[in-house]
């Protein structure tokens, strides 16, 4: 790997933009000390670290936490930074720890016959509620399609729909992933997440929600579900202990639920009725028992936080995110227990090292402050975010803009880089222009139909209006073209994706292109760090009316 050069046949042309925007004061010179404190032999140094079996998979509320956060404040520090959150580096997160556990199988019982889901294999099931034991007895179970209901789209899958004690079964993703003239054809939005089956589920009084497992649409094998949920499993505190979520909520393998139709009369042709707008909500003529032991802890996990302060506008701040955390020991597969998480997300905390060594080194300190945090229990649906956002260290309106790295490219440079969500506010314009200065054009994601906008920490802070920008490591490599590139994404998400694998080779893994991307996140903060203006979301984004409301 070369540590040096960075903008390969581009490099006439990114020199010379750099020049221009230097006379404004607006950018660096490719050779400038904070560019080069950006490489791939201080990025092997940290990842070495923070994906290291000594962290135990970095899951939050063990000793792999406390070793994680004692390890970026030591790193934060030694780098000259700040404490991010007043006179601290941590910021307390109350969290609950719910391990659950079905009693037995899961028994699904028909006019026709009954059918019998093995936990794990067949189905997963938990709550979010804070009792020590949950249950729910003969509960009807209703087909409710996608479980969606979305006035702006003209869609409810609720309508005239009364699921109080019953358990509702609903289908991943929304329908723009079948029919490109439903929602935002295949760019999914938040209604297709699980979370948010889970959410609406609750806001509608069900007893029960199962999500319909299904590897397209999901974007994730049904491993990925099973290592989730066969360990414990954290949300936030909340004054009512959860009381407001359905009892259970799971998923249920493709094939248990297509046995499910048969059982209750219906056919596969059910699935493509759901997906049309007319869709009424079916009685399967079966009900489900189950029986659900928790064991609880409550306790604080804690996000990080670290900040240059801004030279002439310290009030207002830029951030870079990246999560820390991962999935700890779990279940055995090949022979390892330890999800390490190397490239999720080891290497975007690494990057956000790498971030604060540049802007360290500028010359001139940069105008605006810039705040590095990294979140906790983002595994667990995006909850340290979550919490920030109620509790910022910055005021919301001050925040000018947040710059998300997760999952970051590991085989070698990219013509392109993905921004996630395209679309939604002029941080990708800010993009573009630091991509052309490398040679690259900023593309939206290759598989939109997987919601990745929707699914990292950035989402939070978009949903109270701060603008924020996901980028993924570009497809089009330089040494092996597109299609090869999309290759390594699809076997990282069938092979390695939260699962023991995903660990982190100093011989294998091609550093040159995350080191490439990093630069350009870099150049765009230190761009927005010197000027007035903010970035406002783009007319279309379901986030612009937030911000304006805020302003």
């Amino acid at each position: 790997m070369n540590k040096i050069l960075f903008y390969g046949a581009a490099i006439a042309l990114f020199a010379s933009s750099c020049q221009q925007a230097s006379e404004s004061g607006n950018s660096i010179g490719p050779d400038s000390l904070a560019i080069k404190a950006i490489n791939d032999s201080s990025l092997t140094q940290y990842l070495s670290a923070i994906a290291a079996d000594s962290l135990e998979g970095r899951k939050p509320f063990t000793n792999g936490e406390t070793k994680t956060i004692n390890y970026l404040k030591r790193e934060f520090e030694k780098l000259g930074l700040e404490s991010g959150n007043g006179n601290s580096f941590f910021q307390e997160v109350p969290m609950v720890e719910i391990k659950s556990v079905p009693e037995s199988k899961m028994v699904i019982k028909g006019k026709s016959g009954n059918l019998n889901l093995d936990y794990l294999t067949d189905f997963v099931a938990g709550s979010r509620r804070v009792q020590n034991e949950v249950s729910i007895s003969n509960s009807p179970l209703v087909f409710a399609g996608y479980g969606i209901v979305a006035p702006e789209y003209g869609w409810n899958d609720y309508k005239n729909l009364d699921v109080k004690g019953k358990t509702v079964v609903v289908m991943i993703n929304d329908p723009g992933f079948s029919d490109s003239t439903l929602f935002k054809g295949k760019n999914m939005t938040y209604y297709g997440r699980w979370t948010y089956k889970f959410e609406e589920a609750s806001r509608q009084g069900a007893a029960g929600v199962l999500i319909i497992h299904d590897t397209e649409p999901a974007a994730y094998p049904w491993s990925v579900v099973r290592s989730g949920w066969s360990k414990s499993k954290l949300t936030l505190q909340s004054a009512d202990n959860g009381m407001n979520r359905t009892v259970v909520e799971g998923w249920i393998s493709l094939d248990k639920a297509k046995q499910l139709f048969q059982l209750a009369g219906q056919r596969d042709a059910l699935f493509a009725a759901a997906r049309k707008k007319d869709f009424k909500a079916v009685d399967l003529n079966a009900t489900t028992s189950l029986v659900v032991k928790n064991n609880i802890k409550k306790s604080v996990t804690y996000n990080v936080l670290a900040k240059i302060p801004g030279d002439k506008k310290k009030d207002e701040a830029i951030i870079y995110s990246a999560h820390w955390d991962h999935l700890g020991v779990g279940e055995k597969i090949q022979g390892d227990s330890i999800y390490n998480g190397a490239v999720d997300n080891a290497t975007g905390v690494a990057s956000l090292f790498e971030l604060a060594s540049a802007f360290k080194k500028l010359p001139k300190k940069q105008e605006r402050t810039i705040l590095f945090i990294s979140y906790t229990a983002e595994e667990q649906g995006l909850l340290g975010s979550e919490y920030y956002a109620k509790h910022p260290s910055f005021p919301l309106d001050k925040t000018v803009a947040n710059i998300n790295m997760d999952m970051m490219g590991i085989a070698g440079k990219t013509k392109d880089i993905v921004v996630y969500g395209f679309g939604q506010s002029e941080l990708e314009d800010y993009a573009a222009e630091s991509a052309k200065k490398q040679g690259r054009v900023v593309v939206p994601d290759p598989v939109p139909s997987s919601g990745l906008y929707y699914r990292s920490d950035h989402f939070n802070l978009a949903k109270v209006g701060v603008p924020s920008l996901f980028t993924g490591s570009g497809v089009d490599n330089v040494k092996n073209g597109r299609e090869w590139g999309l290759k390594q994404v699809a076997d990282f998400t069938k092979f390695r994706y939260h699962s023991p694998q995903d660990n982190f080779d100093a011989k294998t893994w091609d550093l040159s292109g995350i080191v490439e991307d990093v630069r350009l996140v870099f150049d765009m903060g230190y761009r927005l760090s010197n000027e007035d203006v903010y970035p406002k979301w783009k007319s279309g984004s379901e986030f612009k009316a937030i911000r304006e409301k805020k302003k």
